[in-house]
C-alpha cells in the first residue's frame, strides 16, 4: 500500500494529472494514505522490537499454582 500511494502520486504528477484540482486532491489523498500505512509499519517494528529486548516472564511458583486448586470448590453433577 505504501508503493502504491508513493506510485500513485508520483504518476500524477508525471502525467500532469496533478495540475487540476481533481488530480491534486488525487494525489494528496494518495500521499495521505501511504503516511498512514507507514506508520502502521513503523508502530509494529517499534513494538516488535520493544518485545524482543523485554526478559521473558519468570513461570508462576508450582505452590501457588497448588493451592489455588485446592480453593476452588469441586464441581459436582447431581443425578435427575
Amino acid at each position: 500500500m505504501i508503493l502504491a500511494g508513493v506510485g500513485t502520486a508520483a504518476w500524477l504528477v508525471a502525467s500532469g494529472q496533478a495540475t487540476t484540482v481533481d488530480g491534486l486532491f488525487l494525489a494528496l489523498t494518495a500521499l495521505l494514505i501511504a503516511a498512514v500505512f507507514a506508520l502502521y509499519v513503523l508502530f509494529m517494528i517499534r513494538r516488535a522490537m520493544e518485545a524482543a529486548t523485554q526478559p521473558t516472564a519468570k513461570p508462576a511458583k508450582a505452590s501457588a499454582a497448588k493451592s489455588a486448586a485446592e480453593r476452588a470448590p469441586a464441581a459436582t453433577v447431581s443425578p435427575s
